[in-house]
């Protein structure tokens, strides 16, 4: 578990906007000025979550590394395990945080993969991760994780259990109350409101009373969409864009945040579904009103900012991990590192 998660922490989340190499600065730029963390997404076909983390990890000293999130059907639970004890050997101790998430549609189906029982998935791969990370030999014969007498072999350093802590990426109610049972942490979504936060709460205390946890043991790490300028208008802007991508195209998200279906339908329809291409995105962005950019992300001034990350923790986030959309990203690090609280 995490040293702290009281929402005095703040985290960098970094996707495909800019060149690794790019990142790679962005990154000990951020661990300059008190960023706590940095989560590295895996998301569409871009970019793959632990390539990134490693080259972090080679030019950073104690910032912690999150996968924002991989998946748990592409690679199977043994190389999940083997892939984070490898990333804690370059990284050192206490400092990889690995996120999982259940994957999305229609990429999925796309590549070959049936999500069928995606709870139950989840489950497995979780329980077998926590102990082979615990260095324990493992049999395990559930009905996706399959394992006989397996356990890591870490020929360099430390042989003692892995430092690597265990979340879930979860969206739906039901993937929350069961992180709230059996992960360390549950990596909250990002292009959610402050209000959906209050419901994922309760889902996330429900599934600890089931297991007699303290919900305050269950680390809450929240990628937070954060478009900065300025001019708000333009920050505003800078926001439409990845919000009408994904009222198109993970429209889960979008409806479990209280967005209306008529707009999830109407900008759907506009883009046509994934992928989308450019010209089709901005016809969605048409329709996507500034009320609903500000409802889901931390857009605008950076005073607006803040205040927007501040209701985030303020309704459960132990830690934001902000994911910068302004063309000026040293810009949101300086201001979010003078603290948001």
């Amino acid at each position: 578990m995490s040293s702290s998660t009281r929402g005095d922490r703040v985290g960098l989340y970094l996707q495909d906007k800019h060149s690794i190499r790019e990142n790679m600065e962005i990154a000990k730029y951020a661990e300059e000025q008190g960023f706590d963390e940095i989560w590295q997404a895996e998301s569409r076909l871009a970019r793959d979550g632990i390539t990134p983390l490693a080259a972090y990890a080679a030019v950073t000293d104690d910032i912690k590394l999150g996968t924002g999130v991989i998946n748990n059907w592409t690679r199977n639970t043994a190389l999940i395990a083997q892939t984070a004890s490898t990333l804690e050997e370059l990284a050192g101790p206490d400092r990889i945080e690995l996120g999982i998430g259940a994957w999305w549609e229609p990429i999925a189906s796309k590549v070959g993969v049936d999500r069928r029982k995606p709870l139950l998935a989840m489950r497995e791969t979780v329980e077998a991760l926590q102990r082979l990370l615990d260095m324990e030999n493992v049999t395990y014969d559930g009905e996706f994780v399959h394992l006989d007498d397996v356990e890591l072999d870490v020929v360099h350093g430390d042989t003692g259990p892995r430092t690597v802590d265990v979340y879930v990426g979860a969206t739906g109610f039901k993937m929350l109350e069961l992180t709230g049972e059996y992960a360390d942490g549950a990596v909250m979504n990002y292009l959610v409101s402050p209000e959906y936060n209050e419901k994922a709460m309760d889902a996330l205390e429900t599934g600890a009373e089931r297991a007699g946890r303290d919900i305050e043991d269950i680390d809450r790490p929240q990628l937070v969409v954060c478009s900065m300028d300025h001019d708000e208008q333009k920050a505003l802007d800078n926001a439409r864009e990845l919000i009408t991508q994904y009222l198109g195209q993970q429209p889960h998200i979008m409806k479990a945040s209280g967005v209306s279906q008529d707009l999830i339908d109407e900008v759907g329809d506009a883009i046509g579904g994934w992928p989308a291409d450019k010209e089709d995105i901005k016809k969605g962005m048409d329709l996507v009103p500034d009320e609903v950019v500000r409802k889901l992300t931390a857009s605008g001034t950076p005073e607006q900012c803040r205040e927007k990350v501040r209701h985030y923790v303020e309704t459960g986030a132990h830690s934001p991990i902000l994911y910068p959309l302004g063309d000026d990203v040293e810009l949101m690090i300086d201001e979010m590192a003078d603290g948001y609280m």
